[in-house]
């Protein structure tokens, strides 16, 4: 599969990096370009341009150590910060404006009501994404607390 367009949206978990590092090797045969997104969720008391410091500068953070990452691999990618209401929507949009034609998303174990929970964001994005989705998912050893 070639791919020139790939959007990897990242939240902050540990997946995250070995997502960027997996959209860089897809991305490295085909010299595709790789946008990295993050999206701040707005309240909807808020308006959606207020300024949240502390969201904003944990975004950062996190999209400046994604550059670092993929710089650790010969990489070189495009990082944006979006404030919205929902992400899955705002993840769609983004990949529907950029013609990406592979969303690469990191996925983490978790639990809901004790099963096995995607969350609202991935099967949003998995029903409505104009491309291919890869989700990739981190082998971590269940704790005590999850047996």
């Amino acid at each position: 599969m070639e791919y020139q367009n790939i959007l990897v949206p990242v939240s902050g978990t540990d997946i995250d990096e070995e997502a960027i590092r997996l959209a860089c090797r897809l991305a490295k045969a085909d010299k595709a370009k790789i946008w990295v997104v993050y999206v701040i969720p707005i309240q909807r008391t808020l308006p959606l341009d207020a300024e949240i410091e502390a969201e904003v500068q944990k975004a950062e953070e996190i999209l400046d150590r994604m550059e670092r990452v993929a710089r650790g691999d010969n990489y070189v990618i495009e990082t944006d910060l979006l404030q919205a209401r929902e992400a899955g929507p705002t993840i769609v949009d983004e990949a529907i404006e950029r013609e990406v034609d592979l969303i690469l998303m990191g996925v983490s174990y978790k639990r809901r009501f004790g099963q096995f929970s995607l969350g609202s964001v991935v099967p949003y994005v998995l029903k409505n994404a104009p491309c291919r989705v890869i989700l990739y998912h981190q082998y971590t050893p269940p704790t005590e607390d999850e047996t």
